[in-house]
């Protein structure tokens, strides 16, 4: 029988408008009750195996992993508006408080400790955002930045777990010393551990390329719980994860005093996760929403992230965000609204109150292969960098950078970097405009470029030009440059100058000053000026500042054929 399409609908109101479950659990539809079961119970079966490794990247016991995915599933789906969204810890965000943990040089209870702290202040940070409807802070990150960051810290994150493989220790400020010291050390090799790391990364990668798609983390974990029981790997010397208690801790709020102590660590890792998180929940809650037709909202969906990570780090786990690979397994298997999410986080509930202690037994080079996995196949986007290498050769560079960034200044460093980087080439982007030179399309009122178009037709002693930017402090002075080479390299002298500003979408206070300041410079050198497809809004502050008084308000006009229309006498541009 062929599924029904979902219809948008009315958002909700009232308190349901800020508590969706509400809405949806008061109308909820029995007939979606085994699809929603039956996804619950699949994502608890990817998420409860990977939050243990998530959990040894963030530096903290695995057990912590698990507190943090039990808080994100059951508070989004509380507060979420996306119906196949699974929220919970992710390798990524991982690696951001993992680098904290290493940078403040934590360990112990201060490791919990901070984590829970940067976790906590990151759901603030969400619900700040949510407020103050502050969604646009996510340009803080381009995407060529994210691409080259996570896939610095999935080296980061193997660099650091291969130790667990081969049974040595580790040491190094960064990752170029960590793999040199690494390599250095193979000469202490464990043999037992390295069979069971190799055979480890063997299965999971094996089974990610089988034709038939079972749950490998889940698959590894407990072949490894068996294998370390039936051979007494501890007995052989086998590095075991060590005990994992029963329950949940006493909730808790980090004290004040560490808070405060360590902000300069707990300030940016924060940041960076919640630039990393909202990119993540944004794209991925859209993506859902369009392909199953119904409606999100955005500020909600910052509240619900908020409220998890808040929940998270109330409970001592680590932070959380939109889990692609989760929701894609949860809207595969049947999801159909934000109950699956609901009922992988009872069933993780239910694996802390009972089965927690079995993971003592759980070989850390089998941990070390589930993460390896998790980023190689998780972070490590190969297509995308080929993509940016094609189609955007500046792009790549970037993504280069930001890699080069994180292996040698650390993943929290790299996010940092990451941000000025992607600040960095918005300001180069807007300070360098396209600024082409226009001529006529033959036999029409078409004006196009040049320089893309060689029979274009211009005329003696007229300018036409195109600025496509807003023309504000970071680009103004561009167009002045510009218009200067123009007229100083021309062969014969303009007498009219035309600019177009259909891509001109604002423009501020010094960009409108430095058009008065054009003004001058044309009359010096006996030129008129005149504007085309001037934007309302533009035209009103060039009014208030007095630069249309000055141009003339017969100069501008509503296309570049009208600015022009006395002038033309047609000549080939050859």
């Amino acid at each position: 029988m062929e599924e029904a399409v979902e219809t948008a609908t009315d958002p909700p109101t009232g308190v349901a408008r800020f508590l969706p479950i509400l809405e949806w659990g008061r109308h909820y539809d029995r007939s979606l009750l085994r699809g929603d079961l039956i996804a619950g119970l699949a994502v608890a079966a990817l998420v409860v195996p990977k939050s243990l490794g998530y959990a040894g990247i963030a530096g903290v016991p695995i057990q912590h992993g698990l507190y943090a995915a039990a808080a994100g599933t059951i508070l989004y789906a509380l507060f979420g508006t996306a119906k196949q969204v699974s929220t919970g810890p992710s390798s990524a965000l991982a690696a951001v408080a993992g680098s904290a943990v290493v940078l403040a040089s934590a360990s112990g209870d201060d490791a919990v400790e901070l984590v829970a702290a940067i976790t906590l202040v990151t759901g603030l940070l969400f619900l700040l955002l949510a407020i103050f409807k502050m969604g646009w802070i996510s340009l803080f990150l381009s995407k060529a930045v994210i691409t080259g960051f996570l896939f610095g810290a999935a080296i980061e994150v193997v660099v650091g777990e291969l130790p667990k493989i081969t049974g040595t220790s580790i040491d190094g400020a960064n990752s170029w010393r960590k793999f040199g010291n690494w390599i250095e050390g193979l000469g202490d090799t464990d043999g037992a551990t390295l069979v069971v790391g190799i055979v480890s990364l063997a299965v999971i990668v094996a089974i990610r390329f089988a034709p038939i798609k079972v749950p490998g983390a889940l698959v590894l974990v407990v072949g490894g719980l068996g294998a370390s029981v039936a051979f007494d790997f501890e007995d052989r010397g086998i590095a075991l994860v060590g005990d994992v208690p029963r329950g949940f801790v006493a909730p808790s709020l980090p004290d004040l005093d560490f808070i405060i102590t360590n902000f300069a660590t707990i300030g940016p890792a924060a940041l960076g996760l919640l630039l990393i998180g909202f990119s993540q929940t944004a794209g991925d809650a859209r993506a859902f929403a369009s392909k199953h037709g119904y409606r999100i909202d955005i500020d909600q969906e910052s509240v619900a992230q908020g409220m998890a990570n808040v929940g998270s780090g109330v409970l001592q786990g680590i932070p959380v965000s939109t889990s692609l690979s989760a929701s894609s397994l949860n809207d595969e298997s049947g999801a159909k609204t934000p109950l699956a999410s609901l009922t992988s986080g009872v069933l993780i509930v239910l694996t802390l109150l009972v089965l927690a202690p079995v993971f003592s037994e759980l070989p850390k080079a089998v941990l070390a292969a589930l993460i390896i996995d998790a980023v190689v196949f998780g972070m490590m986007d190969v297509p995308e960098l080929r993509r940016l290498h094609h189609v955007a050769r500046f792009d790549f560079w970037i993504a280069i950078a930001a890699i080069l960034a994180v292996l040698t200044a650390g993943v929290l460093a790299g996010v940092i970097i990451g941000v000025v980087l992607s600040l960095g080439w918005l300001v180069y982007i807007n300070a360098n405009p396209d600024m082409p030179v226009l001529g006529r399309q033959p036999g029409t009122q078409a004006f196009r470029s040049v320089d893309e178009y060689p029979d274009s037709e211009t005329y003696p002693g007229l300018l036409v030009m195109r600025f496509d930017a807003g023309l504000f402090f970071a680009s103004s002075d561009a167009l002045e440059d510009r218009l200067r080479e123009l007229v100083q390299g021309a062969e014969t002298r303009y007498d009219t100058v035309v600019i177009s500003f259909e891509g001109v979408d604002f423009v501020d206070s010094q960009g409108s000053d430095k058009l008065g300041e054009i003004l001058g410079l044309a009359d010096t050198y006996g030129a008129e000026v005149r504007l085309a497809r001037v934007k309302p809004d533009v035209l009103e502050l060039l009014r208030l500042d007095g630069v249309i008084d000055k141009l003339g308000e017969d100069h501008v006009y509503g296309n570049v054929y009208e600015a022009v229309a006395d002038r033309i006498e047609p000549r080939p541009n050859h």
